[in-house]
C-alpha cells in the first residue's frame, strides 16, 4: 500500500501529522515555525515518511493522546510504521527541519530554552536512541520553512518565507 499521489500533486502534512509512503510520492508540510519537520528514508526500499511535530515530549502536555503532535512520540511510531512498509531499520536515515525561534524572548529570560530547541534536542536524542543517525539538518533561525521531501531520491526542498529555497 503505497501513498499515491493525485494528479501529480504533493501529499500534504499537516501540524501534529505523519504519512509514510512509497516513491515516487512527495510530500509536503508547510509553515515549520518552531514545530519540527522530521524525514525519514530507507533509499533501499523507496519508503519515507514526513512528521510535523510541535512538542518536544509527550509527558508534559495534559491532552497528549496525538502521537504525532509529540517529537519524542511521534518518531517510534513512524519507525514502526516504515518497517511495516519494507524498510529496515539499519538503512533509515533522518533529516530534520524547522525548530525556529519565532518570537523574541522578552527582556530577563536570557538562558531560558526555547519551544524550537526543545524540539531539536528532542529529535536528537530520540533518533540517537533508536540509532537512526541525522544526515541533513536546516534548523533554528528565525524564519518559517516549508518542505517537499521526494522520496525517490530522498532530496528535501526547504523553501524559506523571505523566499530563498535550498535543497537537502
Amino acid at each position: 500500500m503505497a501513498v499515491e499521489t493525485e494528479n501529480g500533486s504533493v501529499v500534504k502534512v499537516g501540524v501534529a501529522e505523519f504519512r509514510v509512503g512509497q516513491a515516487p510520492a512527495q510530500m509536503m508540510t508547510m509553515a515549520l515555525g518552531s514545530c519540527l519537520g522530521i524525514v525519514l528514508h530507507d533509499a533501499s526500499a523507496g519508503v519515507g515518511a514526513l512528521a510535523h511535530a510541535m512538542h518536544p515530549r509527550r509527558e508534559r502536555v495534559k491532552n497528549n493522546s496525538n502521537r504525532a503532535k509529540f517529537v519524542d512520540a511521534v518518531i517510534p511510531v513512524v519507525i514502526k510504521r516504515m518497517l511495516q512498509w519494507g524498510a529496515r531499520r539499519d538503512r533509515i536515515e533522518a533529516k530534520i527541519f524547522g525548530g525556529a525561534r519565532m518570537f523574541d524572548c522578552f527582556k530577563g529570560c536570557q538562558g531560558v530554552l526555547q519551544i524550537g530547541d526543545e524540539n531539536i534536542a528532542a529529535a536528537r536524542d530520540v533518533l540517537a536512541e533508536q540509532g537512526i543517525p541525522i544526515v541533513a539538518e536546516c534548523i533554528g533561525g528565525t524564519k518559517g520553512r516549508t518542505i517537499i521531501f521526494d522520496i525517490s531520491d530522498g532530496s528535501v526542498a526547504v523553501r524559506f518565507a523571505d523566499g530563498n529555497e535550498e535543497i537537502y
